[in-house]
């Protein structure tokens, strides 16, 4: 099974006020801690951003949105159109905590299903989910229709829910689904102080 890892760095970062991925984290740029995990167990990484230039250090392949301003539906779009893989392991640019068993949970968990969706904490988070090459005509007939919502693709293909995370920490778990969206949050994340 080749398994791709997918960063998607398209975002505005409105609520942050300057660019999230590349915040300094420990010395280095947030999103590096995001690619170094996915490095560590994918097949392959790459970067969807519409600033390519800005992530040239990275040394992935980067791809920016066919479907311009279209949200992360159009990178999950984006990935799958460029990328040859069985298994797309997504995750967001502000998630530097994000963990590997997690992903390994999920993978196992994929069966017969087009997409493994974890909930965490009464949350879905389709952005840290994992999806097969199946969901891309599904995605791109709502992008075609301007359809953005994620969870509108749901209801289109099959997905597994993941709700059990037995066997993995409440630790690794609360980091890996952080994610920095406020300044504080960032705050947060410099103090290692993840709830």
């Amino acid at each position: 099974m080749h398994v791709s890892g997918v960063v998607l760095s398209g975002g505005k970062s409105t609520r942050m006020g300057k660019t999230k991925s590349l915040l300094d984290l420990n010395g280095r740029p947030v999103i590096s801690h995001v690619t170094d995990e996915m490095e560590a167990f994918c097949d392959d990484t790459a970067v969807i951003t519409n600033d390519p230039a800005a992530y040239q250090f990275l040394g992935f392949d980067l791809y920016q949105d066919r479907y311009k301003e279209k949200g992360p539906l159009a990178g999950i779009e984006t990935a799958i159109q460029h990328i040859d893989a069985d298994v797309y392991v997504m995750a967001a640019c502000d998630t530097p905590f994000i963990h590997r068993a997690v992903y390994h949970h999920l993978i196992e968990s994929l069966g017969y299903a087009d997409a493994v969706i974890p909930i965490y904490n009464d949350r879905m988070h389709p952005l840290s989910g994992i999806y097969t090459k199946h969901v891309l005509s599904p995605i791109q007939n709502l992008l075609d229709e301007n359809e953005r919502k994620i969870r509108t693709l749901f209801n289109a293909i099959s997905v597994n829910y993941m709700t059990n995370f037995s066997g993995i920490s409440e630790d690794v778990l609360n980091k890996h689904f952080f994610n920095m969206n406020y300044p504080e949050q960032y705050e947060m994340a410099k103090r290692k102080t993840i709830r």
